[in-house]
């Protein structure tokens, strides 16, 4: 069993505020969808079925080999992709490929900015894996008909709602007057614990009660738009270390902790990926999560030199000493066993947004980690 490492990461990405499109913003030019600067050509491939010539794959006049020499794998923003950043800047799949005797494999990360960008990334071919949140799994896992899975978990952290709204001191006092940012309304793991929080405050048959209000946006923006009190966006359902960051403004307050909420951590970045792939890669499969374990044991082991790490990769201004503090925060775990997975499916299911309701985690993951005590 691995033991879970208490702490979370955050992915290297874009300056905050450099993307003016929203997360996810898919538009059509020349016959080529374009989700977030990645380009398809066409519409996303019927779910079942290939994803697409596969990078690092054998062709005419190249040796065959039993896994690709390459895997793309996206990244997002947040403290709680901070296994990922350590694996890509440690390069422990690199080193895990090559022990399991796979050579040197490429191992290319790309920036997106939201769940809904990946997803739509992993349908098109553009990436191999994507790292976002559970609930963008579940949903994709649902409309493919199982034919994407979680790979393994990577980190859990507690979440934030937040408002500079004075007169906002509970669910029940947003009115129409405010807007409540989300990293992707109705599915993100935030859109689903607002959810979740609705059925608490207004009875279960009002869980999308406080919909209306919300609007998408990256996590750097919404740090941007709550810090100005003329934005329009005076909410945001936040997540470390940005949530941090807004708290240091007088004028922004809580008004509620995810882990609160529900009472258990709640696997918001995980790996997932098609089945083509995964069958077709074993042991990098295999190697990719030994990297992420490996990651979480450099953070339990020592967390200051984690946080600096993750500091120097990411250009994050939070200073390390904080983050070893986000690390100790109940909820928060790093670790690749899935945790929450079934609360946020039962979730789905109710609200009609998938249609076949899932038994057990492991029916969502591959069998990779069926032998972790996930929930």
């Amino acid at each position: 069993m691995r033991a879970p490492a208490q702490f979370c990461p955050l992915a290297r990405n874009d300056k905050p505020g450099s993307d003016t499109k929203p997360p996810g913003h898919r538009e059509k030019r020349h016959g080529a969808y374009v989700a977030d600067g990645l380009v398809a050509a066409g519409p996303p491939p019927a779910p079942a079925g290939g994803i697409g010539p596969p990078a690092g794959r054998a062709g005419a006049g190249h040796p065959a080999r039993a896994d690709d020499a390459k895997v793309r794998i996206s990244r997002q923003p947040g403290f709680v992709y901070l296994p990922a950043v350590l694996a890509e800047q440690h390069k422990l799949i690199e080193k895990h490929a090559k022990a399991a005797g796979l050579g040197d494999v490429t191992v290319e990360w790309v920036n997106l900015t939201s769940g809904a960008a990946g997803n739509d990334a992993l349908l098109s071919g553009n990436i191999d894996i994507a790292d976002s949140g559970s609930t963008n799994m579940l949903l994709l896992n649902d409309r493919t008909k199982g034919d994407v899975k979680g790979l393994c978990g990577v980190g859990s952290t507690p979440m934030l709602l937040l408002t500079r709204n004075p007169d906002v001191k509970d669910l029940k006092d947003f009115s129409s007057k405010d807007k409540i940012a989300l990293p992707s309304v109705k599915v993100s793991s935030q859109a689903v614990l607002l959810q979740i929080a609705a059925k608490k405050a207004f009875g279960p048959e009002n869980a999308t009660k406080l919909d209306p209000l919300t609007v998408q946006l990256g996590h750097p923006d919404a740090v941007a738009a709550l810090a100005s009190p003329h934005n329009e966006v005076n909410s945001h359902f936040s997540l470390p270390p940005f949530q941090q960051r807004e708290l240091q403004d007088p004028a922004i307050h809580k008004v509620l902790n995810s882990f609160e909420l529900v009472g258990e951590p709640v696997s918001n970045a995980i790996f997932y990926a098609r089945t083509a792939w995964f069958n077709r890669n074993p042991k990098l499969a295999a190697a990719i999560v030994a990297a992420i374990d490996e990651a979480n044991a450099e953070i339990a082991k020592d967390p200051l030199k984690a946080a600096k790490d993750y500091v120097a990769a990411t250009n994050e201004k939070t200073p390390p000493e904080t983050l070893v503090e986000i690390m100790k925060e109940p909820g928060t775990n790093f670790s690749t066993t899935p945790y929450g997975i079934m609360l946020q499916a039962r979730h789905f299911y109710a609200m009609k947004t998938i249609k076949a309701e899932p038994k057990d985690w492991k029916d969502t993951f591959f069998p990779i980690v069926h032998n972790l005590p996930g929930k």
